[in-house]
């Protein structure tokens, strides 16, 4: 059987976002095979991130290049090409572009492109059959449609910091910009079931998307929680609302967590870890029953585990098929016999880097017939323009 080019390939893109939520979304569509332009203003050095240290790939001499490593976590599989979409020249690229393009991702604020003619409106009206994605902080419609949005403000105004850190603590954000890569996520799954609909029917459509909207979408059970009981949820550190115990423990050389499901899961716990017993008490022999009473409860789980060291908790748990695990570090995490065997970190070959590859993080879907490819490592600013300009003057525009 011949090597599967991916699931999306003969799909074509052209990227007019940057940052993270859009380059996510492209990226998954480049992995699963589709062609991504991405389009990088000459005049700034390409996209922001390309600026964001301290981290860089480097070339033979030691020197940085463009290639940061917040860059190259959203950027493989892509073409670069540097326009200057300010100019008539480069607006004329990049319609003619638009015109050989199923999928245009854009993050723009609204309306930001309608001055090129750019837009989705005149772009679909042209083209029939284009999905145009539209990502932006607050959406198109509604009083915050015009202010400026990034992974921080959705996480504080769509209500995930008030959910993250520790009871006593200040508001936290996630430790990476979760708003923006759970926009591309849905970006991702958007684009993919408009084409589905394009598919059947010819008709093409416009994806409008927010960072504040899917961060309030995966507020999940703690959303309904609230909408359920009117209660407003708190900080809880590692605890979790509605299972207990299920949080992270002190032993005796470090930390361990403990993610108890079910009640019959609780008692083996129990026994495991010497509170023979405990799980009879009729405060804490059901799941309700313990949350009710884990200002109780947790004082007495917490000695028996800081007498333990890790691994032996570890062992102990999983004999009897309790879920317990460690708390890597990145290093720890990255170098685990687990993401080894599943392909976690995958070196990309690239020229002009001092190794003669970059190490990245893999695309976690295992497709048994069109698995994920690694053929382009992300791109310097630019560096396709010439490729891609030959190609549109090889391939006519059909399109108008």
């Amino acid at each position: 059987m011949a090597a599967s080019k991916g699931a999306l390939d003969g799909l074509f893109v052209l990227d007019l976002s940057r940052i993270l939520a859009g380059p996510t979304a492209t990226q998954m569509l480049g992995d699963l095979g589709a062609t991504v332009i991405k389009v990088e203003n000459p005049k700034t050095g390409g996209d922001d991130t390309r600026g964001w240290g301290p981290n860089y790939a480097r070339d033979a001499a030691g020197n940085a290049t463009d290639l940061s490593a917040y860059f190259m976590a959203a950027n493989r599989n892509k073409l670069s090409i540097a326009v200057d979409l300010t100019t008539d020249a480069g607006q004329d690229t990049l319609r003619q572009l638009a015109a050989r393009a199923d999928v245009v991702v854009e993050n723009y604020k609204p309306d930001g492109l309608v001055k090129y003619g750019l837009d989705h409106a005149t772009l679909l009206k042209k083209h029939p059959g284009l999905v145009y994605c539209s990502i932006s902080g607050f959406g198109q419609t509604g009083p915050n449609r015009d202010q400026p949005g990034y992974d921080l403000m959705a996480q504080g105004y769509g209500g995930i910091m008030s959910l993250t850190g520790a009871p006593d603590g200040a508001p936290m954000k996630v430790g990476v910009g979760i708003a923006d890569v759970m926009c591309g996520m849905y970006a991702t799954i958007g684009i993919l079931a408009a084409l589905r609909h394009r598919d059947k029917t010819g008709e093409g459509q416009h994806i409008d998307l927010s960072l504040v909207d899917t961060q309030m979408a995966w507020l999940v059970n703690e959303g309904t929680n609230y909408l359920t009981s009117g209660q407003v949820p708190e900080r809880r550190g590692n605890a979790h609302p509605n299972i207990v115990p299920y949080d992270a423990f002190a032993c005796r050389d470090g930390h361990v967590l403990l993610a108890v499901g079910n009640d019959a899961q609780f008692a083996r716990f129990c026994d495991a870890v010497g509170l023979a017993g405990l799980s009879d008490d009729p405060r804490f022999d059901t799941n309700q029953h313990r949350i009710e009473h884990r200002a109780a409860l947790m004082p007495l789980l917490a000695p028996a585990l800081a007498a333990l060291d890790r691994d032996e908790i570890i062992q102990r748990l999983h004999a009897v098929k309790v879920p317990v695990g460690p708390i890597h570090n990145v290093a720890e995490a990255l170098a685990s016999d687990q993401a080894q065997a599943r392909g976690a970190v995958v070196a990309v070959p690239r020229d002009g880097v001092a190794e003669g590859h970059v190490r990245l993080l893999g695309n976690p879907l295992k497709l048994s017939a069109t698995p994920v490819t690694y053929r382009h490592a992300p791109p310097n600013c630019g560096q396709d323009t010439d490729a891609v300009l030959q190609m549109l003057r090889q391939v006519p525009d059909t399109a108008d």
